[in-house]
């Protein structure tokens, strides 16, 4: 398997064998049940479709409910799909745990950022901003934006108030820590995205071996 679904549960701190303090976010992993095993022959491609989460059944569409049925497993909040080997041997119904994580040096994190609402240019692009005394009005403007005669327009992507936050970030290559096999999760460096409590993907690290 190359990766998980999990929840970030908040950051603390550890101590390595030489006594350095290392900043560490706590990821629960799983448990992850295998609602739907996929195969080249049949689908295309090799993939392992994962249920993260338990949900009332209430909650869930009658097709989807019989999705889960189907492979013996409870109704579950979040779904997503891990590319696999052909020699991959989890099969539907099978629950996975941090173990799957046992031995790995470098992780792939992704989630959804913290969403911040409407920001200006000095929040939301780190942009200077005005002068901030001798009768100025302008302090944290962007300032002038249009352009001459020609092209007479402004351009696409210029950077100006909007939008912060909630997009899908990826962080990569953040070294693990610890795997607590009975907790079921895993301590990496650092931080990753979302608030405390966001649904996470960790996956082993494509670029680190």
């Amino acid at each position: 398997m190359q990766g998980l679904l999990g929840k970030k549960l908040g950051m603390t701190q550890v101590y390595d064998q030489e006594g350095r303090h290392i900043p560490v976010t706590v990821i629960g992993l799983g448990p992850c049940v295998v609602v739907q095993r996929k195969v080249a022959a049949r689908d295309g491609y090799e993939a392992v479709q994962l249920g993260f989460l338990d949900q009332k059944e209430q909650r869930v569409n009658k097709p989807l409910l019989g999705h889960f049925k189907k492979a013996g497993a409870s109704a579950k909040r979040v779904l997503r799909e891990f590319r696999v080997g052909a020699d991959e041997t989890a099969k539907e119904g099978d629950t996975l745990t941090a173990e799957v994580f046992e031995g790995v040096t470098y992780v792939d994190v992704s989630g959804v950022t913290k969403g911040r609402g409407f920001q200006g240019v000095v929040k939301r692009h780190g942009m200077g901003g005005g002068p901030a005394a001798h009768g100025h009005t302008s302090h944290r403007r962007p300032g002038s934006i249009g352009m001459r005669t020609q092209p007479g327009r402004i351009f696409k992507n210029k950077r100006l108030p909007g939008h912060m936050g909630h997009v899908n970030i990826t962080v990569q290559n953040l070294r693990v820590v610890q795997v607590r096999k009975d907790d079921n999760a895993i301590l990496v460096e650092g931080a990753v995205p979302g608030p405390t409590g966001s649904i996470l993907v960790v996956k082993k690290a494509i670029k680190k071996g």
